[in-house]
């Protein structure tokens, strides 16, 4: 048997990334033909599927996702060993993929690119910005090196930095008792009330089912929403209230947006923590890039840049 070589891990990373064959080629410069000779013979010398076909793309199988994690290891582990030897030990160089949820990203991603460029230019970012659940998924699964999600506690396979808890605001006019001159609005108050949010497996959606229930107020749901602007839009054309944190509006012009105010008695926090795997070694540029974003959030939040968050102290030992 052949042993593997550097560009057919290259080529398999990348096709596992974009999910297509295709998409892979035209990144790569490689006709596709060429690609799928490529892994054909790459699972013909492994002797196992790595790659589930289908007419909605590829998806890596459970040998392939294991492939995934390892080949994505070793071509950082030789991307660093290239700069190194050419720009000297200790510059901070590499790709880092970077997960945001999507409320986050409109504050974070832009000027942590720009930093990032500034400071270490050796850095190449990776950035995916999609709900929170999903960046649990490929966080697990290797596919990121570092992520924000909404916990504030390890798990298996992922180390958790708490950094900061968001207050939820209501968006939208409610109606009925509520004042519409009023910032504030008591959770009692939105019983009935019809709201939308992401689906039913979404961590927002399932702290807001808790609260509601624990205080015993109907929370009446009219639509599954997996889109933060069209979430936002509906608010804003009266038919429906959402419930957000001020991040998803950090960004939009006042002029666009739905009334805002703060739900109250109790108020509705959600902790946020910067994780990643904990399964292999980090790397100088993910560490460079982790801990720019931590001094990133820092400044947005006390520049009043970011609404209802409280900041944690990171604990350095992590």
């Amino acid at each position: 048997m052949k042993s593997m070589d550097v560009r057919q891990l290259r080529y398999f990373v990348s096709i596992v990334d974009f999910g297509s064959l295709g998409k892979a080629a035209e990144k790569l410069f490689v006709a596709q033909p060429s690609l799928s000779q490529q892994m054909a013979r790459l699972e013909d010398e492994l002797g196992v599927p790595l790659l589930l076909r289908s007419n909605h793309g590829v998806t890596p199988t459970a040998e392939g996702d294991a492939l995934y994690r390892h080949a994505r290891l070793v071509l950082k582990q030789m991307e660093q060993l290239k700069q190194e030897v050419m720009k000297g030990v200790g510059v901070e160089s590499g790709t880092v993929a970077l997960g945001l949820p999507t409320t986050m990203a409109s504050v974070l991603a832009v000027p942590l690119f720009e930093r990032i460029q500034d400071r270490y230019p050796g850095i190449r970012l990776q950035f995916f910005e999609t709900m929170s659940g999903y960046l649990n998924e490929l966080l697990a699964n290797g596919r990121l090196d570092l992520g924000i999600l909404f916990r504030e506690s390890d798990t298996p396979g992922i180390t958790a930095l708490p950094v900061l808890d968001e207050t939820l605001y209501l968006f939208g006019e409610p109606g009925g008792a509520i004042s519409p001159h009023l910032s504030t609005c008591p959770l009692a108050d939105l019983g009935g009330i019809p709201m939308v949010a992401p689906g039913a497996s979404n961590g927002l959606r399932l702290l807001l089912e808790r609260t509601f229930l624990s205080e015993k107020v109907d929370l009446n749901i009219v639509a599954d929403i997996d889109s933060l602007p069209s979430m936002l839009l509906i608010a804003n054309s009266g038919r429906a209230c959402t419930i957000l944190p001020g991040s998803a509006v950090a960004q939009w012009h006042r002029s666009r947006l739905p009334k805002m105010r703060k739900i109250v008695d109790p108020l509705i926090r959600r902790p946020a923590s910067i994780c990643w795997p904990n399964g292999v070694p980090i790397h100088s540029a993910t560490i460079a890039v982790r801990e720019t974003l931590i001094d990133l959030i820092k400044e947005q939040v006390l520049q009043n840049a970011w609404k209802g968050v409280t900041l944690r102290e990171p604990k350095a030992d992590k």
